[in-house]
């Protein structure tokens, strides 16, 4: 008999029909209009996020090989030919190589360290532009989305208020669902907006990072190209075990009786 009479309440309860697709299709055209516009936003933030961060990745794991290696060689030619083609430090390399072929080249009394300095300087400036390509979409995603949202939640409003003015009483199924609809824009706006932003920050940290770097490697160039490559940066290497323990003295212990010398 219970079985029967909650079963019997389970049929009779009226179903849900204040979900998202209600409250959207409620909504019409605009709401769907702008739904569409807030998802293109989010799609564009993930897929610069992802991209931006394989590229800055790679140019990190490059400057790990630049390190190691790119200062062994005897000539920057030779350090160049261990550097990968398309990679940042490579463009460097054949930037102040070729700066150095025009500076002799040239009649005018140019000094060779300004001459150089500007060329890799454009050569930087290039670079760090390519970088923070994509960054002003998530900047504008960052600032706008909310905003976006907003419109959504102002018209789901007025829909609400026109409702209630059309019934004469402002009863639950006439404002359910266009408050609802508000509420869901105003969310996705912000949940949009503060994915961007956060992508934004940490990429331009990461940028910031690089600029370092391309900037000191450039200041290593410059040296060496005006030293005649007499000035190379310091490149330490581990030592093995065995090597450490050959080149490291014995030290008495303290309170032993010092070693007599032979006659």
């Amino acid at each position: 008999m219970i079985i029967e009479l909650l079963a019997a309440a389970g049929e009779a309860a009226p179903k849900n029909s204040f979900g998202f697709m209600e409250a959207m299709e409620q909504g019409g055209a605009i709401a769907w209009s702008i739904f569409g516009v807030l998802v293109i936003m989010s799609v564009g933030s993930f897929y610069i996020l992802i991209t931006k961060w394989l590229e800055q990745q790679k140019i990190f794991n490059q400057y790990k090989n630049v390190r190691s290696g790119f200062w062994r060689a005897g000539t920057l030619k030779e350090g160049a030919t261990k550097l990968d083609k398309n990679s940042a430090w490579r463009q460097l390399v054949d930037d102040a190589l070729a700066a150095e072929d025009q500076h002799g080249k040239m009649t005018d009394s140019l000094e060779a360290h300004d001459w150089l300095h500007g060329s890799l300087g454009r050569s930087e400036a290039a670079i760090n532009a390519k970088l923070a390509g994509g960054l002003p979409f998530l900047a504008t995603t960052g600032a706008t989305a909310p905003f976006i949202g907003l419109l959504g939640t102002v018209i789901g409003i007025y829909r609400a208020l026109i409702n209630i003015g059309l019934a004469g009483s402002a009863s639950i199924d006439k404002v359910a669902g266009p408050v609802g609809e508000a509420l869901i824009m105003t969310a996705i706006g912000l949940l949009v907006a503060v994915p961007a932003v956060m992508a934004y920050n940490w990429l331009q940290s990461r940028n910031k990072r690089i600029a370092e770097l391309l900037s000191g490697f450039s200041t290593d160039l410059l040296a060496n190209i005006n030293s005649k490559g007499a000035v190379k940066p310091a490149v330490t290497t581990k030592a093995s075990p065995q090597q450490a323990g050959k080149a490291a003295p014995a030290r008495p212990v303290a309170g032993s009786p010092a070693p007599e010398k032979k006659a």
